[in-house]
This record gives structure tokens, sequence and C-alpha cells, in this order.
């Protein structure tokens, strides 16, 4: 691990574009340490029990016919970074094409140094990841665990290591659930994406795109967590309490990075999220609530969320 190396290569970051993307993979590696791949035999059937079972167990409770990924992986650190490296490309497309011509050298170099915090941040801490591809080619997903990371977080946490990566596989697979019930979910994503970031890029703020992204975002996130209670094969409180309490916590310096990556509002996503799926799964039960992936039009709008009974009178079962 070299934080001189990381240096070097966002100081000589170059290329046609305000980011050389090459330079945040290696200034974003150089830091990060990979951690160990050493799987047993036991481990690595552990790893794909815990999904197979995940996918049977959500199937059963969702009532949704859906498959998994292909591309299922457990990855060290290194191996996340070049997974959604091309991700980040992809996303910062329409910004790279409007970007400022003042002073190119130098935005890049801010731009590649930005970028490669970003992914250094997110690599170290990423635990699960379905992974939908937005703005790719094709309607390939994937499906990654981060090795080291669960390994570390599991004996942070003081849980036992086998239990941990169980949950977090559940919760990836719910996921792949929504993403399956509704085929119509990542265009939806994507379109609201490419408004919101294309305006950017030219000095507008779309705010109803975002408005709409977020409340997506926050029935997917919501939406998991109502599968996950009632698939999970063991109580998880005290899992989600030890990780919240652990969200919380760390340095100032921790707490405004999470915040600048926008970490807090995922937080936020997944209450309001869970708050509005109590409420409707209470009324209509899980088959009930599933209807909000029959549809685009059946997602909750920003204001039913707040509200479910508002959405309850909207959309019916």
């Amino acid at each position: 691990m070299s934080l001189y190396r990381s240096v070097r290569a966002i100081a000589d970051a170059s290329g046609e574009g305000p980011i050389d993307w090459t330079a945040v993979a290696e200034a974003a590696k150089a830091v990060t340490p990979p951690g160990s791949l050493d799987l047993s035999e036991t481990e690595r059937e552990g790893y794909a029990a815990d999904v197979r079972d995940a996918r049977s167990r959500v199937r059963e409770v969702s009532g949704a016919e859906f498959d998994v990924p292909e591309t299922i992986e457990v990855q060290n650190r290194h191996h996340w970074i070049d997974a959604n490296i091309d991700t980040f490309r992809r996303v910062m497309r329409p910004v790279e094409e409007h970007g400022p011509a003042v002073m190119p050298g130098v935005a890049r170099t801010i731009n590649t140094g930005t970028m490669s915090v970003m992914l250094t941040v997110l690599a170290k801490n990423v635990l699960g990841q379905y992974d939908p591809l937005l703005l790719a080619e094709g309607d390939e997903h994937a499906l990654y665990f981060v090795r080291p990371n669960i390994e570390r977080i599991a004996g942070e946490l003081d849980v036992d290591y086998d239990r941990f990566r169980r949950w977090i596989a559940f919760h990836e697979v719910t996921h792949a659930a929504e993403f399956g019930a509704a085929p119509w979910l990542s265009d939806h994503l994507e379109s609201r994406m490419e408004s919101g970031i294309d305006a950017l890029a030219t000095g507008h703020l779309d705010r109803e795109a975002f408005r709409e992204l977020d409340a997506a975002m926050t029935a997917v996130e919501g939406y998991a967590e109502l599968l996950m209670d009632g698939a999970f094969d063991d109580e998880y409180a005290d899992l989600r309490e030890k990780m919240e309490a652990r969200r919380r916590g760390g340095d100032p310096v921790s707490r405004l990075v999470r915040r600048l990556l926008g970490l807090g509002l995922k937080r936020r996503q997944y209450e309001r999220g869970k708050a509005f799926f109590d409420v409707v799964s209470a009324a209509r039960g899980i088959e009930g609530a599933s209807v909000v992936w029959d549809r685009p039009e059946n997602l909750p709008t920003d204001a039913e969320l707040d509200d479910p009974q508002r959405w309850l009178a909207r959309v019916s079962p």
C-alpha cells in the first residue's frame, strides 16, 4: 500500500477527458489493501449455499419468479474497484462530455483525485453488491461479495462470520428479486439518472428527475427489507443495530466522507422505504405490496412515501 504511488498517479493524470480513469484505478488500488481471497472449500460452498437458499426463500416469500445473476463473484477490494470503475465512467460520461475547458489539466487532476477517493472509501466498506449494471449495454446483472470486508467487519462487530455472510447474501438477493420482478426497473432508473446528470452537465438542476430517482431507490430499499423480514431464517435485529451503531460512529473525517458520498441519503431511503412498506404490507400483505413492481406508474411518489394511505387509495391491489 503506497500513498506516494497514489498521489503520483493522480498528479500524472493525462488524456483528453476531464477524468483519467486509468489513474483513478491505480490511485485507488495503491492505498487500498486488496485483502485475502484464501477461501477454504467449506467457505466457498457456504457462499454458494447462502445465495441458493436466499433465492429459494425470497421466491417463496415474495411469490416472484426471478433468477440470480449468472455473474456471482467473491472478490477482494481490488476486484471490486475493477468491477465498478466502468459504472463510474458510464455515470460520469455526460459530465465529461460537457466538462469545463478552462485549465483542463488542473481540472483533470482534481476530478481524478476526487473519483479515486470515492472508490477507495467504498472499496474498503462495501460488503455485498447487487449490480444492475445501469447504463451498460445489454441486460446482464451481477452479484458481488467483498470477502475481506465481510470478514473484517464481522470481527469488528463481534458477530459470527458465517451468519453475517448469510445475512449479506439474503439482502443482495432481495434486490435481485426486485429487478427480476420488474424488468422495466433498470430502464426507469437509467432514464431518471441520465436526465439528472445531463442537466447537471449543462449547469442546471433537474429536481424532478432526482426526486423520482430518489423515490424509486427508496422503494427498492424498503421492499428489500420487507422481504428480508420474511425470508431470512434467523432474527437479525442485533446485526442491524450493530451495523447502525458502526455507521453512526467513526471519527469526524469518516462521517464527513460518508456524508459527501451520499451514504446518509441511502440510510434515509432505507428508513422511509421500510416505514412505507410496513404500512402497505400491514394493509395488504406482501402480495399486495408487490404490485409496486407491476409497472412504473405503481411506484410511490415522493409524497406517498410519507403518506402510504395515499398510495393505497391510488393503486389497486
